[in-house]
């Protein structure tokens, strides 16, 4: 057994420091998997268990000018991230057919490898989407779909960094960075407040653009399995099946936010409408005017008031875009 540990034991040291990008060994948090993997863990069970126990006595917070402060931060740093992508590689340099790592200290070799790394550590920045749930009480948000994806990525990105901080793989961070963009942007404007809701109305097509984001994922990764191209397989099928994953959970969150919901509510409308028609038959009239729109749309929150419908399923996070007003 004490013979089997050892085999074990050097082979994880020599993974880790004879296999792995010898650049970024001293960078923080790039020794080992371990404090990242404690990191994400702890991470899921303050936001699923410790967080909605310490909230549940408690008034939720508004929050509302850090909210601002925090998707504003977002932009900033997903422009950044997506604009180091592009000067170190993207632009002009890289391969969209086959991009080997440059693991010299080439100057935008080591531009790439350092915006990896940021990018690793943006996805524990981003915890703050759950913890701002949990502080307001959201938690029918902080679903396990949301938790395992937050959970998962700094892990994921990890490896990537410890490994690969460059080349063929990068181009998901680019692409993320870029959606990434958009979505911090809309909560953005969404915090702003009521006045600004109106003009909100294409939030539905972030989650078409996310679906989009992994589709181009899928196709730039898997392509090398038909090809040479001198770029780790394994990576490959990393990139790969994490696209794959996330699309039909994200073509899975669509069809039950936007599909199923547009059916839901055209059969409340029509519930709603033929109860009009036979009140107005027996002499009175209980239409509800600021409900139905011209278009015939019941709007969530006059239903809610109308009804006293409080909340649904809907997965609502930082990724997962459904179909309701933010509320602030």
């Amino acid at each position: 057994m004490a013979s089997l540990w050892q085999t074990v034991t050097d082979s994880y040291h020599d993974i880790m420091d004879n296999k792995s990008d010898s650049r970024v060994n001293a960078w923080p948090l790039m020794s080992g998997p371990l404090p990242t993997l404690m990191i994400c863990i702890s991470y899921a069970y303050f936001v699923k268990v410790i967080g909605p126990k310490l909230m549940e006595n408690r008034k939720p917070f508004s929050l509302r000018r850090f909210m601002i402060f925090y998707n504003l931060f977002q932009v900033i740093f997903s422009t950044w991230l997506f604009y180091g992508g592009l000067k170190n590689g993207w632009w002009n340099d890289y391969s969209f057919k086959c991009q080997p790592v440059d693991y010299s200290n080439n100057p935008k070799a080591m531009g790439m490898a350092e915006v990896s790394w940021w990018y690793y550590m943006s996805k524990f920045t981003e915890f703050f989407d759950t913890f701002l749930f949990v502080l307001r009480k959201k938690n029918d948000h902080i679903s396990t779909l949301h938790v395992i994806h937050h959970g998962i990525m700094p892990i994921s990105t990890w490896f990537g960094v410890k490994f690969s901080p460059g080349g063929h793989s990068t181009f998901f961070g680019l692409l993320n960075t870029f959606v990434h963009i958009i979505m911090y942007g809309y909560y953005l404007l969404a915090a702003l407040g009521p006045k600004i809701q109106p003009y909100l109305w294409w939030k539905k097509y972030l989650t078409s653009l996310q679906m989009i984001q992994f589709v181009l994922v899928m196709i730039h990764a898997f392509q090398l399995l038909f090809i040479e191209c001198n770029y780790s397989k394994a990576f490959v099928w990393w990139i790969g099946m994490h696209s794959v994953l996330f699309f039909y959970l994200f073509r899975d969150f669509y069809i039950q936010a936007y599909i199923k919901r547009r059916d839901s509510k055209a059969a409340i409308t029509s519930s709603v409408n033929k109860e009009n028609t036979v009140s107005s038959q027996n002499g009175y009239n209980k239409s509800v005017p600021n409900s139905i729109k011209s278009n015939g749309v019941l709007y969530p929150n006059t239903y809610k008031m109308a009804t006293g419908y409080i909340s649904t399923n809907g997965l609502k996070n930082r990724v997962f875009i459904d179909n309701h007003t933010i509320e602030q």
